[in-house]
């Protein structure tokens, strides 16, 4: 275990980073991190309770008049040592990911770990343009602007898909701008987010200021998110535990940011590249096991090409290889957990009752028995209202369905409650610069699907939530605007007083 975790001594205080320091839950019960691939418990910690998500607001709270006080360029500074020490240590985030996810160790190396850095590299320069609006004279004698303030302590939830990544999209745009914060990883991958936390200690930013509290949602999540000091909540998850979230946080009148679930089409015109659609359907829907709210779950295909598609899909899924995440030659890591793997394939077992399993649809056994792996899968001929096109699997699984006219394709892409994320494969630019414009989604990507980048911003429409994650937008999310006005005269009576006293 020591060769995959060489990390694992970093956590013998404890899993809850309070205050600059990691220290033991106080909830009375533990709960294991597993390795999805082996089904081996890598630690066991103890997880937080009430008593520790009040600490670390509390440590939030201290620290923030002290952050929030210093210049942007300090910030900004302090931002800049952060990425240099996530870069020195990216192997051991890199290991820790894959370890925790069961991510193939060349994805956490290439795409998970580069991108963090990537992102505390943009924000540390962000930090320095959070500008309000310049000066003006709009009401007669009287001079108006705009400052843009930090909002206080942010309590932030993270999912497990991206434990890492989440972590840093929570986190950077916050304390960029000036706010402390109360992360909450998912109890089953908090390793990453732990040692997110005790790098930014490393490269001196100050204690309090990111802390990081491991329990379930019902009891430290719902206590940081109903808690009176904290001033906003950011939620990344599914639909349904947003709901909640939102209905939590209400009771308390706070700042919500809320990226939920998606189930992103993927619509391909008769016109597009058959072998660039197929390649991308497959990186698109398989990245991370499937398990990306942006992931392709919806190949629309209009019907010239679509057996064509389904056949070169299928053959492409094929070559798919599954194995140890930390085996170089690994394509597909194992899904999160045994519970997420029977939850897959049980949406795809109901499934064979009314369409077609193309290929996939199973359990590999030998080797991979005894991890949490599901076989690429690709399913035909379904219904538009079936469950497996409407319902997010949140595993390696893609559904295709043919349409005919373009005018079908588009509504039959908007035909679910999400719109996080969509994509639009066509040589005709105008046919893909109308697909972007009419799907109803935060992201339309065309003749691709997946990448993202720091300086555009990520977040959903409809069902799949509100706010922006990455990018100057996300500052939206984390400041508050003031309006200050200054009378530049000195008339003891306005002309406006008139209303109040008359000409008395």
């Amino acid at each position: 275990m020591q060769d995959r975790f060489p990390a694992q001594e970093r956590f013998a205080d404890g899993a809850q980073y309070i205050g600059g320091r990691l220290r033991h839950g106080t909830s009375g019960r533990t709960h294991s991190v597993v390795d999805p691939a082996t089904g081996e418990d890598v630690l066991t910690y103890e997880l937080a309770g009430a008593d520790d998500v009040d600490a670390a607001v509390a440590a939030a709270r201290a620290a923030f008049p002290g952050w929030a006080g210093i210049t942007p360029g300090e910030r900004s500074d302090a931002l800049h040592r952060f990425a240099a020490v996530l870069a020195d240590r990216a192997e051991e985030l890199a290991r820790a990911e894959s370890l925790q996810c069961g991510k193939p160790l060349k994805l956490t190396r290439e795409f998970d770990v580069p991108g963090t850095v990537d992102n505390t590299a943009f924000f540390a320069g962000a930090a320095r343009h959070l500008a309000g609006q310049s000066a003006g004279e709009y009401s007669g004698d009287h001079t108006s602007y705009v400052r843009r303030e930090p909002i206080g302590v942010v309590g932030s939830i993270a999912p497990w898909n991206y434990p890492l990544q989440m972590a840093a999209w929570k986190i950077l745009p916050a304390i960029a701008a000036g706010n402390t914060i109360v992360l909450k990883p998912a109890e089953l991958t908090p390793l990453t987010s732990l040692l997110f936390a005790q790098a930014a200690t490393e490269a001196g930013i100050p204690d309090g200021v990111i802390n990081i509290v491991t329990g379930t949602g019902r009891e430290a999540g719902e206590r940081l998110v109903g808690h009176p000091d904290v001033a906003m909540t950011s939620f990344t998850g599914s639909t349904a535990v947003g709901k909640r979230v939102a209905e939590v946080a209400t009771a308390t009148v706070k700042r919500l940011h809320l990226e939920l679930g998606g189930k992103a089409p993927f619509v391909v015109f008769d016109d597009a590249d058959l072998e660039a659609a197929a390649n991308g359907a497959v990186a698109g829907a398989l990245i991370n096991t499937g398990q990306d709210c942006t992931a392709a779950t919806r190949a629309y295909v209009q019907r010239p090409l679509y057996e064509a598609f389904v056949e070169r899909t299928a053959a492409l899924m094929e070559t798919v290889r599954l194995g140890d995440p930390f085996a170089p030659g690994t394509d597909l890591g194992p899904l999160v957990s045994h519970v997420q793997r029977d939850r897959v394939a049980a949406f795809v077992d109901r499934a064979r009752a009314y369409a077609r399993v193309v290929t996939g649809g199973e359990v590999p056994q030998g080797d991979l028995k005894n991890g949490a792996y599901y076989l690429p899968t690709l399913i035909a001929d379904a219904a538009q209202d079936s469950e497996v096109v409407q319902s997010e699997i949140f595993g390696p699984v893609l559904v295709v369905l043919p349409f005919d006219g373009d005018d079908e394709g588009i509504a039959l892409a908007n035909d679910t409650p999400y719109g996080l994320a969509a994509s639009a494969w066509s040589r005709d630019v105008f046919r893909a610069n109308r697909a972007t414009r009419e799907i109803k989604a935060g992201c339309v990507w065309v003749n691709d699907h997946i990448p993202i980048i720091s300086e555009m911003p990520h977040g959903g429409y409809k069902s799949s939530g509100f706010g922006k994650d990455m990018s100057m937008y996300s500052f939206e999310e984390y400041t508050q605007v003031k309006h200050v006005m200054f009378d530049n005269t000195a008339v003891a009576r306005k002309p406006w007083h008139r209303t109040i006293f008359g000409d008395c």
